[in-house]
């Protein structure tokens, strides 16, 4: 089951299970996110033309990121946009999610390997404002 993290109607986050399966395509994100999020099962066999993507003027406002967990566990810390925290997750290997909104923190459970896919170009400092995260004695991990 996919999970929609949500405060205040604002969607904060989307996380893909790593036993989520379904056939065909699956579109996840809203088609206005810059960052798109989608799951496909195709059959053997199934042709996907070939193309290319047109340019097409775009303008992003916040960087969105999508990690792909693929070894080890990985808990996930949720703070909405005043830097209040929220909730967590704790993702392990197979899952994949979209950060999408308001603030995010992780703390590293179990040895870590993971893919991260966000826009570019890269601005350092400029790409982010850090601030300082929760006592580990109030985490509420939500299943």
């Amino acid at each position: 089951m996919i999970d929609n993290i949500k405060h205040n109607e604002k969607l904060l986050a989307i996380i893909i299970p790593h036993d989520y399966h379904s056939a065909g395509i699956s579109f996840f994100s809203p088609s206005d996110f810059s960052q798109q999020l989608a799951y496909m099962q195709h059959p053997q066999g199934k042709i996907i033309e070939p193309h290319v993507h047109n340019s097409v003027v775009r303008e992003v406002h916040y960087t969105q990121e999508v990690l792909f967990i693929k070894k080890g566990k990985l808990r996930v810390d949720f703070y909405d946009e005043k830097r209040e925290y929220l909730e967590s997750r704790v993702l392990t290997a197979g899952d994949v999610i979209l950060l999408a909104g308001g603030g995010h923190g992780f703390e590293v459970l179990e040895q870590l390997e993971m893919i991260e896919v966000k826009q570019g170009p890269y601005v350092g400092d400029q790409d982010k404002t850090r601030f300082k995260g929760i006592n580990p004695n109030v985490v509420r991990i939500k299943d």
